[in-house]
């Protein structure tokens, strides 16, 4: 009966869209602002009430559910709009609370069934959203069941050999032939992933994803072209069978990693084979905007929040995907439209507060700007809001009644705290009117600014959403974005805190069966696993667990952990190899026994549905594996004959730091980025005294130049060194001998600062400087008070150029 019922159900709801006679469905009534009205009875309970604004709401439109599965339209009725306690009814049967993805209306959606977006996964994650959210009661971590999984022992396997020497011999031609109009970045219209490039190193790195060496029937480059059909050069089953033979033939010329039977090894998983992991919920019920990165292809990145409108992101210029969910902008931009964006401005000025939320991958600490990370901006000097880089600092500027329209003044990470870093980090912008402006990283609060008494009231309803740079501008940023949010209210610390712990992207535990090795039943060495990026896996935090709760392990020694990926112990990434310790020694039968809170990254080979895991161990109870160490590479018998300097010299973007903290002029000021940009390249890049060269000089005395030009002209910015210099009177009236001493003595103290571990006498500063005063005044004719700013010019570019500057 419950087979029957079930297939019923199935039935029913794959008949909307179906060849049966559908019912003309009548229209709603209409709002005046184009929304649906319900006036039916009220919801009974609770629950009916959270469905209705959770789910219903969303689904009730002509453009969703509720073109068909209405009062008078296909069955089951659950976007009936006549009574909302009969939709209740209708849905029950479709929903899964307890895991919300595995619910059949979700599952309908996710394999094809009226999806209104592009995507079918992209509708299948709004509804996991929004039957979410009915089923919330709290936002405490969720208990994750433990399985057993099927036992396997580690196969021998093929890897891919670091040349592309045997991919270029055999798959790529056939690419380059007949994929190129598409697959390559030369394209017309280029398709990513660009695994025809004529560069052959570049194709095999992309290709590898595609190309199953173990099996090569199962291939991405076979399946696509024999079972989907997908733009066939000539004949589909003549195509695929061309490819796979190619890949057979590359394969066949790769030797097999044979499992070393020395090793004392776990049983072998696949990354799905794993548990999906759920560490905890994420906060999100004030969510406005999601972009979690999940579809990994396409010029699109879907909002997912289910908030309508839908603020897709539309990729232009160098914008790839990044495997583990994520998105690589390598200068391009990934922007939403304007009237998609305007719902930002609608419901975030309602509340007169926000926190935007990313997950970031710097791709360097060099980066000037501030560089555009995320940004609601209509261009490079307007903006509602941006998050952004300049070097080692998160910025944040936002647009408000205090401000300028621009967003400044700023608030910044500290500059000595270098807390921007290259690598994965969790970072939160937020605002209210009480609080200001701060900016969380990592969890922690590292800027706050609780000065501002601001409010959103002059935003710009015409802004739109842009991830990277909103131009052509200079300030490009280059990175990863693997997730980001956008909430209606200013998020607290506990909130930030609860989703730094969830983490980022999918994640799975791997349960590496040791049972044979150990003699206890179900007992396991557990790691939580992830696709980092393209290029690697993470595994994090293993610990011990025994699934059968009698089991009590008893001093069973374990030592060397090591991570092995297709028949051999992975070369690179072994972060657990030195452990030592004694399972037993502080077991728990709930959680187990943590053995390490290290993380480990290993080279991805074939992808995540084809490379096999497994773990070996140095000593396992009774069981030992004798390593032998490799040989050290030869002590060099001759000493190098110079010792390095103790000092050097300053690279390129430590000088125009070092220049904009001297004078307060700012780096971003448009002749000051303009000059830098034009010079950065014939500045120091190096810190080695032996590297510097007249053209480096030249580059900062232009630079200084233009520096001392904004610190002299601005009258604010030079009153804080000259209290009662005049400007703007003749040379020969501004610099008697009295006052070019007090000039020079100001100019020099205020510029270099005072008490410095290291830095030119004084003395001897000032009399160069009156020397070049000197000298500077004397005119062929009469001086004007032109004259005086240039003199003031020339002599604190004479510092600022100076060795006080480079030197490090």
């Amino acid at each position: 009966m419950r087979i029957f019922l079930s297939l019923l159900l199935m039935a029913l709801l794959s008949g909307c869209g179906s060849d049966s006679e559908v019912k003309e469905q009548p229209k709603p009534p209409i709002d005046d602002s184009g929304e649906f009205v319900y006036s039916g009875p009220a919801a009974e309970t609770a629950d009916i009430q959270k469905f209705k604004i959770a789910v219903w709401d969303n689904l009730v439109g002509n453009d969703k559910c509720g073109a068909c599965h209405n009062e008078q339209g296909q069955s089951p009725q659950f976007a009936r709009r006549d009574d909302i306690n009969l939709a209740y009814g209708a849905i029950n049967g479709l929903i899964n609370l307890t895991s919300p993805k595995d619910s059949l209306l979700v599952t309908k959606v996710a394999g094809g069934h009226n999806c209104w977006q592009q995507s079918d996964s992209v509708c299948a994650d709004i509804l996991t959203t929004w039957i979410s959210e009915w089923a919330q009661t709290d936002n405490t971590a969720t208990t994750i069941d433990f399985d057993d999984p099927i036992l396997k022992v580690p196969g021998s396997s093929k890897s891919f050999p670091a040349s592309s020497a045997l991919f270029s011999t055999y798959v790529h031609p056939i690419l380059q032939q007949n994929c190129a109009n598409c697959h390559s970045s030369s394209a017309a219209f280029p398709v990513a992933p660009y695994f025809a490039e004529p560069n052959a190193d570049a194709a095999y790195q992309v290709a590898q994803a595609k190309i199953d060496l173990n099996q090569p029937e199962l291939s991405r480059f076979v399946l696509r072209l024999g079972s989907e059909f997908h733009n066939c050069w000539s004949d589909c089953e003549s195509d695929a069978a061309l490819m796979q033979n190619a890949i057979t033939q590359m394969a066949d010329a790769i030797p097999t990693n044979q499992v070393d039977d020395a090793l004392v090894l776990s049983k072998a998983l696949k990354l799905t084979e794993g548990i999906v992991a759920n560490n905890g919920n994420r906060f999100e019920q004030h969510i406005i905007a999601k972009w979690e990165f999940k579809s990994g292809q396409g010029f699109t990145a879907y909002d997912t929040s289910g908030v309508e409108p839908a603020a897709n992101l539309t990729f232009n210029g160098d914008v790839s995907w990044v495997g583990g969910w994520g998105i690589k902008l390598n200068g391009g931009r990934a922007q939403a439209s304007t009237s998609a964006s305007a719902k930002l401005h609608k419901m975030l000025t309602a509340t007169g507060e926000f926190s935007l939320e990313a997950w970031l991958v710097p791709d360097n600490v060099t980066q000037e700007g501030p560089a555009r990370i995320i940004s609601y901006s209509g261009g490079d000097d307007r903006r509602n809001f941006t998050l952004g880089q300049t070097l080692y600092n998160y910025d944040f500027l936002l647009r408000d009644n205090t401000t300028s329209s621009n967003g400044e003044p700023m608030l910044s990470t500290p500059n000595n705290d270098e807390v921007l870093q290259a690598t994965l980090q969790h970072v939160v912008l937020t605002f209210d009117p009480v609080n200001g402006k701060r900016i969380y990283v990592n969890g922690n609060l590292i800027s706050q600014q609780e000065d501002n008494q601001g409010v959103l009231s002059n935003w710009d309803a015409s802004f739109a959403l842009v991830v990277g740079s909103e131009t052509s501008s200079n300030f490009k940023w280059r990175g990863q974005v693997r997730m980001m949010a956008l909430h209606n209210r200013a998020i607290t610390p506990e909130q930030i805190a609860q989703n730094y712990d969830v983490g980022v992207g999918e994640k799975f535990f791997l349960l590496f069966s040791v049972s044979e090795l150990i003699d206890l039943p179900r007992s396991y060495i557990i790691a939580e696993v992830s696709q980092f990026d393209s290029y690697s896996y993470l595994f994090k935090e293993p610990f011990f667990l025994s699934l059968d709760s009698n089991v009590s392990p008893q001093a069973i020694a374990l030592e060397g952990i090591r991570i092995g990926i297709n028949g051999k112990e992975s070369p690179l990434g072994q972060s657990f190899a030195n452990l030592k310790t004694t399972l037993g020694s502080n077991y728990s039968s709930q959680i187990g026994q943590p053995l390490s809170r290290l993380g480990s990254l290993i080279p991805l080979e074939q992808g995540p549905n084809n490379d096999e895991f497994f773990l070996s161990f140095d000593v396992l109870g009774e069981h030992q594996f004798v390593r032998v160490p490799g040989e050290l590479p030869p002590f060099p018998i001759e000493f190098p004959a110079e010792l390095s300097s103790d000092i050097g010299i300053k690279a390129f973007s430590e000088i125009n730091f070092s220049m904009a903290q001297m004078t307060g002029v700012s780096t971003k000021l448009t002749e000051i980025a303009q000059t830098y940009e034009q010079l950065k390249q014939q500045l120091p890049t190096v810190n080695t005294l032996d590297g510097f060269v007249a053209a480096n000089q030249m580059a900062i005395s232009q630079l200084a130049i233009k520096y001392c030009s904004a610190f002299i002209d601005d009258p604010a910015l030079r009153s804080n060194a000259f209290a009662d210099f005049d400007f703007n009177t003749t040379p020969d009236m501004a610099f008697t001998p009295e006052r070019t001493l007090q000039f020079s003595s100001g100019l020099s103290h205020y510029l270099l600062g005072q008490e410095l571990a290291s830095a030119p006498q004084y003395d001897s500063m000032q009399q160069e400087l009156n020397a070049l005063i000197q000298r500077l005044n004397r005119c062929p004719q009469d001086c004007d008070a032109a004259r005086t700013l240039i003199i003031a010019k020339a002599s604190c570019s004479a510092i600022v150029g100076s060795a006080a500057t480079i030197i490090k």
